[in-house]
């Protein structure tokens, strides 16, 4: 039987954003004790009186709880409830200290000061006029964002969600959703289509609405991007749709035409590849990643006809030259990859570790020093470019920085209009580089410009859509200088020397009694026993014997998100570990906390941080509702509503770990992870570690992974393009 209870929010437990459940602690007049609440709370704040329908139930390990159905709620009268409520983070620019000061001056009457003569803060001790403008703002927006969310939320929408739409739409947020709540999917991170579909059939859109079929098709583009591909063949699309959507394939194909018409897609005929002809034989594109493909094929194809602004009259002189000056004596693959770079307006110059990138980089470097070229290093993240700056004593920065994104036009300033001041132009870790980068960095290149590709084809494809690097290098269109020698230091690895045995097929060889070992495999078949040793390494072992710091030389690697060794219990256990106490603040169904190792997990281009940077969590500033992020020396702050951009960092899987390196590298590798091993997975895994590898898991499982040299296809058609 439902029962009345009235009351006021002492605390809140937990909440979750993404479905607004909520544990929260109650006062009830005429219990001595608090009660405990559960049930959606949209935006729930202690001080807040609360009105509840329910009914009481025992929970067997928390004891007795009060199941919301309904409730309302309304701002406090007493001086308590004033004080809570404006403490709890309500308001960005008032937090428990600014809160008590105000209270204290105004008493009951706070909240209408506030409402309607909010100058007379400045009475109050820490309130100028800077701090009054934020309290106005964050005050209205509370209230127009306050009627967002009870629209949304009989929507079946949760706060946290309420909060980005409002921030997206502002005073416009009820009225975009209500014409076509699908544009939340693609206008807000976070947001997928699953949420905005479920809005949608709240208020009233049908499973067979054009609105619907539209959105779908795109939401499924997008997801396969994700996954790597670039297009996706229209009949194997067709099918994903219909799972997905649940409607008939006629609906889709009209909604197929629209969306073409519209722009939104790209549809390429590939029938002129086959002899004869097959029907609906068509690959599907979001448009920009057909403007992407297409503008580095085109781009390229000037690169390599339009002749050098620099060229160096006699290479072998040069080469000689070089030589005597490095004190080294260049193998002929080597020297070979520098005579090609200085007669080659692109070349690709691809090897693993130990083979001499690096070695022939500060070679072509020199000798285009003397030359008084203008030499531009770039790398696609920031630890790439700081090492590439570190190995070669030239400056290098990241693509993003090179080509000068502008927040205000939302892009790059650099463009066919506007191009890179430069002769000649390195990039490093170009396996990286996904399709939409390569296309803008291709748009800054001068025509008469050269441009030098460094990667190693080996590793996994780039984290985006696309496997350019491989694409170029297949092509045939452009000179390869591929590395294969170990050089003689490098040998003295067991690390280098794993990576190239586990290229070829091989498994890594160890010796766990060499005190000179860097490379280590543990053997444990149990999940539960591998987390066990993993937490033990990372925490005290490795630390002890080798003086390596937990959280900064070490980094976790896994293959998957989920599980018992996926990233996201591991982040958890070692935050636990690591980092147990501190000041934090809970967002959904995650806490941050002072000193926790993050990594952000999207392109920020206003914040300049991008997807896959590794940081430190600073402050956390809880008047201001503000986190701050370091950022190899540079501070970062983030709103908490912004805070679903970032991860724990402890553990991340071997895709974002591309293009940096570790001191240490630890990770699980098991039978339960099957369908992602494969030998390029565990290739990238061990080139990240610098100076000591540790796997721990099943050695069946790294055997199926060195053997399984079969990559998932990614769907592109830049090889094509360059051969055509």
């Amino acid at each position: 039987m439902l029962e009345d209870l009235h009351g006021q929010i002492e605390r809140i437990t937990y909440t979750n954003e993404e479905n607004g459940y909520t544990v929260a602690k109650v006062k009830i007049k005429g219990r001595r004790d608090l009660v405990t609440v559960v049930g959606n709370l949209m935006s729930p704040m202690p001080g807040e009186i609360i009105a509840m329908k329910g009914e009481w139930a025992n929970h067997p390990r928390y004891g007795e709880q009060f199941k919301l159905t309904s409730y309302r709620t309304s701002v406090p009268a007493t001086v308590y409830g004033i004080r809570k409520y404006l403490g709890s983070g309500l308001i960005k620019g008032v937090g428990p200290r600014i809160a008590e000061r105000i209270v204290k001056k105004f008493g009951e009457k706070t909240l209408d000061v506030i409402e309607e003569n909010i100058d007379h803060l400045t009475a109050v001790e820490g309130i100028g006029a800077k701090r009054i403008a934020m309290i106005s703002r964050a005050w209205q927006d509370q209230k127009e964002i306050r009627e967002v969310m009870l629209f949304l939320q009989s929507h079946g929408v949760s706060s946290g969600y309420a909060t980005k739409i409002f921030k997206q739409y502002a005073e416009r947020s009820i009225e975009v959703v209500r014409e076509n709540p699908y544009r939340l999917a693609t206008d807000i991170f976070g947001i997928g289509f699953v949420t905005a579909d479920r809005i949608a059939e709240k208020l009233g859109f049908t499973k067979d609405s054009p609105l619907r079929a539209e959105a779908g098709i795109l939401y499924v583009l997008n997801q396969l991007a994700e996954e790597g591909h670039v297009y996706y063949p229209y009949i194997p699309l067709i099918q994903k749709c219909r799972e997905i959507l649940d409607v008939e394939r006629s609906i889709l194909e009209d909604a197929f035409g629209r969306i073409e018409s519209d722009k939104k897609i790209r549809i390429e005929d590939l029938n002129e590849d086959l002899d004869a002809f097959v029907p609906d034989h068509k690959a599907v594109y979001l448009t920009q990643f057909h403007v992407c493909e297409v503008g580095i094929a085109r781009r390229l194809n000037i690169l390599l006809n339009v002749p050098a602004g620099v060229s160096h009259p006699d290479p072998e002189a040069a080469l000689s030259r070089v030589q005597k000056r490095l004190a080294i004596r260049l193998a002929e693959h080597q020297a070979g990859a520098v005579r090609s770079a200085l007669a080659q307006k692109v070349m690709v110059i691809t090897g693993g570790p130990g083979t001499g990138k690096t070695t022939i980089i500060n070679a072509i470097l020199k000798i285009l020093s003397a030359m008084e070229a203008k030499v531009f290093l770039a790398a696609p993240t920031g630890r790439a470019a700081k090492r590439m700056s570190e190995t070669t004593g030239h400056p290098a920065r990241t693509i993003h920085r090179l080509l000068e994104f502008s927040p205000a036009k939302a892009a790059f300033e650099r463009n066919y209009e506007h191009p890179l001041d430069c002769d000649v132009l390195i990039v490093d870790e170009a396996s990286m580089i996904d399709t939409v980068l390569m296309h803008h960095l291709l748009k800054a290149v001068p025509a008469v410009a050269s441009l030098i590709l460094v990667g190693d084809v080996n590793q996994l494809p780039s984290v985006g859509a696309g496997n350019v690097l491989e694409d170029i290098i297949a092509s045939g269109a452009v000179p390869v200088a591929a590395l294969t020698e170990i050089f003689r230091q490098a040998r003295e690895s067991r690390i280098i020397v794993n990576a190239h045995r586990i290229n070829r097929g091989s498994m890594p060889v160890y010796d766990v009694h060499s005190p000179e070992n860097d490379f280590f495999f543990i053997q444990k078949e149990d999940p539960e026993a591998v987390l066990d040793i993993l937490l033990r390494l990372v925490g005290e072992r490795i630390p002890r014997r080798f003086g390596y710091d937990p959280v900064d030389d070490v980094q976790v690697l896994t293959p998957m998100h989920k599980g018992l060794v996926g990233a996201g219990n591991l982040n958890a256990r070692l935050q636990e570990a690591l980092n147990p106490e501190g000041e934090s603040v809970v967002r959904g169904h995650r806490t941050y906390r002072v000193g926790d190792k993050v990594m952000q997990i999207r392109n920020n281009y206003e914040k300049e941080v991008f997807n896959g940077d590794i940081g430190r969590i600073m402050r956390i500033l809880a008047d201001l509702l503000e986190v701050v992020i370091r950022y190899d020396g540079r501070d970062v702050v983030y709103e908490y509503s912004d805070l679903d951009e970032v991860v724990l960092a402890y553990a991340v899987s071997v895709h974002k770990a591309q293009g940096s390196e570790y001191p240490v590298v630890v990770m699980p590798v098991l039978i339960q992870h099957y369908m992602l091993l494969q030998r390029n997975l565990i290739y990238t895994a061990v080139t990240r570690g610098r100076e000591l590898v540790v796997l721990v898991g099943a050695r069946k499982a790294l055997a199926i992974a060195v053997k399984n040299d079969r990559t998932r296809q990614r769907y592109t058609r830049l090889r094509h393009r360059l051969n055509a």
